[in-house]
């Protein structure tokens, strides 16, 4: 196909992705509103409360995050079967990352069952908000078999380009959560004020709701009724081939999503205002963060439907579509951050000092953001390839290497204040070992980024 050809096409593929993409992006916003309606609804009760928030959450957000990379090893997987017309392999697929799911679900639970193995890195954390994250964390390991068998129905819908049903289901969720916060976290109707842990319950009771709609919609609407979908019997070959792609996807997940947890547990040692600032500013980056992934997200699925189809120049078109929507969403998103930054802090909490902090720390945010979104775009496109491995290895080094690593050395470490100069000019008035901590982690996103276009022009150059 010629160069000029494959410009005239470019826009249809940008319309193509944005079809899809805008029902997952509402879909992840409003999987995100639960985290962000914790945040806020608990920074209105306790500061002790909104800590034990930020602690438990950066817990339960590595784990789930970590296991739903594994999960999603479905979409291209699906999306490749889909696009080569092969049902019968789509449907086994499925129903084996159902097992799968359930399978990871123990794993998680076992990792947030004992909660103070996790805040040996938080220095002194008071007693009473330890038990309320224990107890948080307890609620969420009955939500998670719920929320991750949930995942394989998300998976699937994306895969096959058909995700409103999902993203109808989160909306009608927001509800549900809105409704069992404000019962749980402040008390009413004769029911405790129970914070933090109320928050936790909530999800948990959400949860499972929604996997209810879920598998309600995969018996009855028309678009997976033809499919023919069914569970059987878990097989050790299928579950080898999705392990194979989805422990380095999900590797790849928890190297990224560690990047706010460790700088939680860490940043916690600044006390609760440093710790519940830190929480808004995270909270935020993750809010940001589903805009570059829904445009992600439905390009590699695009792409991976392509390749299943043997039609590698649409794929490699469908890729430089998503690229240049990523990038052009992560400019306008940073523009917001800059212009609204009074009235997003008067969101999140009405205590003056936690936003102080939060204040300066969001000075990075645009930055942060930019990059984010480059390396979302770059490592999704590579999953469309069932790459995912390399990448893995180049996550490693730089966000973990550079930015994580990095981050403590020059934050709480030896190098502690080294950094100092960067800080005043970029951060004004955060707190040095914040500061620090959000500037590598930046500083390994965008290393990350470079490093993954360049495998990802490697990749699809090749001939399929």
């Amino acid at each position: 196909m010629s160069t000029h050809h494959s410009l005239l096409t470019l826009p249809r593929n940008m319309l193509d992705i944005l079809r899809q993409a805008w029902p997952v992006m509402v879909s992840a916003w409003a999987g995100i509103a639960f985290a962000v309606f914790d945040t806020a609804m608990v920074g209105h009760t306790t500061a002790a409360d909104l800590q034990a928030m930020s602690l438990a959450v950066s817990i339960y957000i590595t784990v789930f995050i970590s296991l739903t990379g594994v999960v999603h090893a479905l979409i291209p997987i699906i999306a490749q079967h889909f696009g080569g017309q092969r049902p019968e392999q789509l449907s086994r697929a499925w129903g084996q990352g159902v097992w799968m799911a359930l399978g990871l679900s123990i794993v998680g639970g076992l990792c947030m069952a004992f909660p103070d193995m996790w805040l040996a890195m938080s220095g002194e954390v008071d007693v009473d908000v330890r038990r309320r994250i224990t107890w948080y964390l307890y609620a969420l390991i009955v939500a998670l078999p719920a929320a991750l068998v949930f995942r394989t129905i998300y998976a699937l819908g994306t895969a096959i380009s058909q995700p409103k049903t999902v993203m109808a289901i989160n909306l009608a969720s927001i509800g549900a959560k809105l409704l069992f916060n404000w019962l749980l976290i402040f008390g009413h109707f004769g029911l405790p004020a129970m914070g933090a842990v109320g928050a936790g319950l909530s999800t948990a009771l959400v949860s499972w709701m929604t996997l209810a709609a879920g598998l309600w919609a995969i018996r009855n609407q028309a678009c997976f009724v033809a499919l023919r979908l069914r569970v059987g019997r878990p097989r050790w070959v299928d579950q080898k081939e999705l392990l194979r792609l989805g422990i380095p996807m999900g590797g790849s997940y928890l190297i990224e999503v560690c990047a706010f947890s460790f700088m939680s547990l860490v940043i916690a040692r600044g006390g609760i205002y440093v710790s519940g600032g830190q929480q808004i500013m995270a909270n935020l980056i993750a809010l940001c963060y589903m805009m570059p992934m829904a445009l992600s997200i439905s390009s590699a699925s695009l792409t991976a439907q392509a390749i299943g189809a043997r039609d590698a120049a649409k794929a490699r078109r469908t890729g430089l579509a998503g690229i240049m929507l990523v990038m052009t969403g992560a400019l306008m998103t940073a523009l917001i951050l800059i212009v609204g930054q009074q009235a997003i802090l008067r969101a999140y909490t009405d205590e003056l000092q936690v936003a102080v902090v939060a204040a300066a720390l969001m000075q990075i945010a645009p930055w942060f953001h930019f990059w984010d979104a480059m390396h979302c775009i770059s490592s999704y496109l590579l999953r469309a390839y069932k790459v995912a491995v390399i990448p893995l290895l180049l996550q490693i080094s730089a966000l973990t290497g550079l930015g994580l690593v990095g981050g403590w050395w020059f934050g709480f470490g030896p190098g502690a204040g080294r950094l100092q100069p960067a800080v005043n000019w970029l951060m004004p008035g955060a707190p040095p070992g914040a500061a620090a901590m959000w500037m590598m982690a930046m500083v390994g996103l965008a290393l990350t980024a470079m490093m993954l276009f360049g495998w990802y022009r490697h990749i699809s150059r090749r001939t399929l």
